[in-house]
């Protein structure tokens, strides 16, 4: 039977501060600032009533059922901007079926024929995460050892951003890059093999992936809300084993200090009697990381 979602469409627009203009025989472009965001989110804030959708800033999706019409939509979300001073990027903005496939903050999404949803890193943010290593591995001005420090930190912020996507792919699991940047380190006369190999594992540090694994958030919701057992619980699902079931256990709250988890510091778990082969669970405690430094830092000074 097929999926719903095989047969909906999607409306997309956006495209911050592009456009130019004439001004005494010469062009002006607008450059986003860091409040551009904030502005955006601010001159936009009502448009996702319009229809069921995802918006990030100014970049926006609609989804579509097969019976809705997309003109339509498409004129209230015109009006909506009309009244704001804005206008769509018709350059930017097309009806697509779902199961062609849809770019959106640098993710490509599609419908397989199966009915199963499959997300990846799009076609132009691979592209331009490869330019950047590229730029690294390529430059004359850099040892071995300095590309290495410095594909580190490009490499681990491109898979920590997809790590929700499939990256399965030879392309995706970084594959050719990585040998390729092999072969520059190995031909430098200082490196062997094996230093070389042991820069490649620096240079490309393992980030896990888990497609479609993202905990959601509530549309109403912000970290500010102070809401704190929502958010407490919500980070929580960010766990799996056995530091899911302590925290559900403590009722998602520190087992030191007792108090919720809402920050974006780690939780560990930490093994009461100091036994690190003792699984059982009531020896188990989810505790904060600063928690678990204090812990370990009293039994060192005893």
């Amino acid at each position: 039977m097929e999926s719903p979602m095989t047969r909906n469409c999607h409306v997309g627009f956006g495209e911050r501060y592009k456009e130019t203009r004439p001004s005494q025989g010469r062009k002006v472009r607008f450059v986003p600032t860091l409040c551009s965001p904030l502005l955006a989110n601010i001159a936009l804030n009502g448009i996702e009533d319009l229809g069921k959708s995802v918006r990030y800033a100014d970049d926006m999706v609609f989804i579509l059922k097969p019976d809705e019409d997309a003109d339509q939509l498409l004129e209230k979300i015109k009006t909506f901007l009309a009244e704001r001073g804005m206008k769509i990027s018709e350059r930017k903005t097309k009806l697509t079926a779902t199961t062609d496939g849809f770019d959106f903050l640098g993710w490509h999404f599609k419908v397989q024929s199966n009915g199963k949803f499959r997300s990846t890193p799009s076609q132009d943010n691979f592209k331009a995460f490869q330019q950047k290593v590229k730029k690294v591995v390529n430059n004359s001005n850099y040892g071995a050892t300095e590309k290495a420090d410095k594909l580190a930190p490009i490499v681990r912020g491109w898979r920590n951003y997809h790590r929700y996507c499939n990256l399965s792919s030879s392309r995706d699991s970084l594959w050719f890059i990585n040998n390729r940047a092999f072969k520059v380190f190995n031909k430098e006369k200082k490196q062997t093999r094996y230093s070389a190999e042991a820069l490649i594992r620096r240079a490309f540090p393992t980030v896990g992936y888990q497609e479609g694994k993202f905990i959601p958030v509530k549309g109403c919701k912000s970290p500010y809300d102070g809401d704190v057992t929502y958010w407490s619980q919500r980070n929580s699902k960010l766990y799996d084993g056995s530091t899911a079931k302590a925290l559900k256990e403590q009722n998602h709250s520190c087992g030191r200090c007792k108090l919720k988890f809402i920050s974006g510091e780690r939780i560990h778990l930490h093994h009461c009697d100091g036994n690190h082969g003792n699984w059982d669970k009531s020896n188990l405690l989810a505790i904060h990381e600063s928690c678990h430094d204090y812990i370990h830092m009293g039994k060192s000074k005893s």
